[in-house]
């Protein structure tokens, strides 16, 4: 079986790499990244340390509108799908890259198979368009949680159906083993005393009173808080004035490796973040969690009490890193972290 593999951001590579390693023991894979992240820092060093192979083919997009990128996209991945004649185009999650591979592929003949097939948030941003498009060109859809499953159910889509686990719980537990603790004294930080935040989404980063609470509330807090910044993110901090508050009040850093920001993780005493991946990886790791965004997909973390929605709200944003705990039960909603080997199964059966 060959099975083309589409990355483009971050999250995809971590997953991919779980995947990766359980589809290449008895299966050719083309792994294309699109460049959506093409900064080194969030991009080639990941592979790296994922231990994955570097690219096959790398179509160098590069940021730009979503019209246009996922344009430019979709036009190198055409071209890419009709060279290779792949047995199955596989994609990851909400990206501008998943629904340009989700646009090619469903117009030609190898199946697509969407890996968090199902996850829904309820809100009207880019990523939430991006997974039901890609859901409903999908082929196979593979659902990480029994909720993803119900909302597949309810819009219809019960053909090429299979719950899998999250294979980011995979990709987590292979690098916990790996976590490169040494971070934590290039911080000058300690197990349980800090706050680990991150922020890059659209609707905070591109928004001067939403980021300026966000920074702001972070800065009130009494622990160090480690702001590992997306350049995009840095770019904004300083274009609306608050570059000098995050210096000087933050451990404002570069981009870390997976493996530091696991150990990050694992270490903090409380995350907050707009970023769907880190809310999973923090409840997998027992770490609680406030989410600067007004919903989430990742639902049965904010039920089980492991992760709190504030918004931008400053006050909120206080409130709840103040009283962060751990609560006394976790339940196991993404599966047992074999996710990936589901996963090859169910492409080898239909491929």
């Amino acid at each position: 079986m060959k099975v083309l593999t589409v990355v483009g951001a971050r999250p995809q590579f971590v997953k991919a790499a779980a995947v990766s390693r359980e589809l290449r023991r008895d299966h050719d894979e083309l792994l294309v990244h699109t460049g959506q992240h093409y900064d080194d820092e969030l991009s080639a060093v990941f592979f790296d340390e994922l231990d994955i192979p570097r690219p096959d083919a790398n179509l160098g997009v590069g940021s730009d509108s979503h019209g246009r990128q996922t344009a430019a996209m979709l036009s190198g991945l055409e071209a890419k799908i009709e060279a290779e004649k792949p047995d199955a185009v596989l994609v990851y999650g909400d990206t501008n890259s998943t629904l340009a591979a989700a646009i090619a592929a469903s117009k030609m003949e190898p199946p697509l198979a969407h890996v968090e097939a199902g996850m829904r948030s309820g809100s009207d941003i880019p990523e939430e368009t991006n997974r039901v498009l890609t859901d409903h060109a999908a082929d196979l859809l593979l659902a990480p949680s029994p909720d993803a499953l119900e909302n597949l159910a309810d819009e219809g889509l019960s053909e090429g159906v299979h719950f899998t686990g999250d294979v980011g719980y995979d990709a987590l537990l292979w690098a916990r083993e790996r976590a490169d603790r040494s971070v934590l004294s290039d911080f000058g930080v300690a197990d349980e005393e800090f706050v680990l935040a991150t922020v890059h989404r659209d609707t905070n980063a591109d928004d001067p009173e939403r980021l300026e609470a966000i920074v702001g509330a972070l800065a009130d807090d009494p622990r160090p808080v480690v702001l590992p910044a997306h350049p995009r993110t840095v770019a904004r901090l300083e274009e609306f004035g608050l570059y000098e508050t995050a210096e000087r009040d933050l451990t404002l850093t570069e981009p870390v490796g997976y493996r530091q920001f696991v150990a990050l993780l694992d270490a903090a005493s409380v995350a907050a973040t707009d970023s769907g991946g880190v809310q999973k990886e923090a409840f997998f790791l027992d770490t609680p969690c406030v989410t600067l965004r007004e919903e989430t997909e990742w639902v049965e973390t904010v039920e089980s009490g492991w992760n709190a929605l504030v918004g931008a709200d400053a006050a909120a944003i206080r409130e709840a890193l103040a009283d962060a705990t751990t609560p006394d039960e976790k339940p196991a909603p993404y599966g047992d972290g074999n996710a990936a080997k589901r996963i090859v199964e169910v492409l080898s059966d239909v491929a």
